[in-house]
């Protein structure tokens, strides 16, 4: 029994150690600190899965919308969504928990949060949620959840428990928010991924709220796409100099080349309320702009976002082909290297014109929950994009 649980553990470390890059950066504020009183949930996601897609369900108790993988048919699992109550859910996987109690049951974080939306209202449905699951859990991730009912809290798990921290306690939380990259306060110590992220983010959160800014809109249109380097104290985006070399190793910022999308849910303060919207970039946040949805009448979506199974939405092939300008280097390690000038320089950079999208696309979005307005924006969205896209 010795030799197994070593030899599992053995495993489970190899397997970890290869995902190491694989990680994401994520928040969850408190409505009692943002601009409008609506609690907010930001991921900007790294998976191999590089093509994501976002699908409306109704295979549960409520009707939710949710990100998922573009490619794969299973539909077990999601990466962060909402449903028609308000309740919003996303992760970040965890790297220093269950290290010393690893179990071949594992991965049920997409399956957990799947089940979430189907079935919950409130943080407290969550919890119950949790509690009754079958021990080992299968669980190594941070869950960011809000609700309608001002609930924000990540609830920090492992095989076998899982510890609240709540957004709303200001001996937790002091500035409203909590930040999240791939370790566990509950974990061991030092042990994880994603430090150097944890900083970068905590200044950009602190300047954000400094300055009254803590908005869905500011941090998906602009936070997701962050080029702060929280160690070296560098925007790459504003201060670099090209007269060396135009490449950087980009590994350790917000948005890197794992990342593969970003979605940033904005929830509401009332419970008869329908307003809940979700921030999405399909692809790559540098190459892919930011679409704001809402579940509306009639289950629709912008179709550049969505797909059938096993197919990659337009968007999400578009953002894709403009990543490959930013990495041209394909052979050995030549993928962590981003064209730092491709991406911000101000004659055809993609910065720039990605940058005029978004600036459209915030100019459509309808100022009002009327359901024909947001068919109209989708539709607008369909049209406007994709020719923007094949122009430029």
């Amino acid at each position: 029994m010795k030799r197994l649980s070593f030899i599992t553990l053995l495993i489970c470390t190899y397997f970890l150690s290869s995902l190491n890059t694989y990680g994401c950066t994520t928040a969850v504020i408190s409505g009692k600190y943002t601009k409008n009183g609506k609690p907010i949930i930001w991921k900007v996601r790294d998976t191999q899965s590089l093509y994501n897609k976002v699908q409306i369900f109704e295979d549960g108790k409520y009707k939710y919308v949710a990100l998922t993988n573009a490619l794969e048919h299973d539909r077990s699992m999601v990466w962060g969504g909402y449903n028609e109550y308000g309740f919003a859910i996303m992760n970040s996987a965890s790297f220093n928990t269950n290290l010393d109690n690893p179990t071949e049951f594992c991965d049920q974080e997409g399956i957990i949060m799947k089940k979430a939306l189907q079935s919950c209202k409130t943080l407290k449905d969550f919890e119950k949620l949790l509690s009754k699951l079958k021990k080992p859990m299968g669980l190594n991730a941070n869950f960011g959840v809000i609700d309608a009912k001002g609930g924000a809290a990540y609830y920090e798990t492992d095989n076998n428990k899982f510890v609240k921290f709540d957004a709303n306690d200001p001996r937790i939380a002091p500035n409203g928010y909590i930040i999240r990259t791939n370790y566990s306060y509950v974990g061991k110590k030092d042990i994880g991924y994603g430090f150097i992220r944890y900083e970068s983010a905590t200044e950009l959160f602190y300047q954000m709220d400094s300055e009254n800014k803590l908005d869905a809109k500011q941090l998906a249109t602009e936070t997701s796409r962050s080029l702060y380097h929280g160690l070296l104290k560098t925007d790459y985006a504003t201060t670099y100099d090209f007269t060396r070399t135009p490449f950087i190793n980009n590994g350790d910022l917000i948005c890197r080349h794992e990342t593969a999308s970003a979605i940033t849910i904005e929830g509401t303060n009332k419970e008869s309320d329908r307003s809940t919207t979700m921030w999405c970039s399909v692809a790559f946040p540098l190459s892919t702009p930011s679409i704001p949805i809402r579940l509306i009448n009639g289950n629709q979506l912008p179709q550049c976002i969505t797909a059938p199974k096993g197919v990659a939405p337009e968007l999400s092939k578009l953002g894709m082909k403009w990543k490959e300008k930013l990495y041209p280097i394909k052979r050995s390690s030549g993928y962590k290297y981003m064209n730092l000038k491709a991406y911000v320089d101000p004659q055809n950079g993609i910065k720039n014109k990605i940058e005029k999208l978004q600036k459209e696309i915030n100019k459509h979005i309808p100022q009002s929950e009327d359901s024909k307005e947001w068919e109209i924006f989708y539709r607008w969205v369909d049209q406007y994009i994709p020719n923007y896209y094949y122009n430029n």
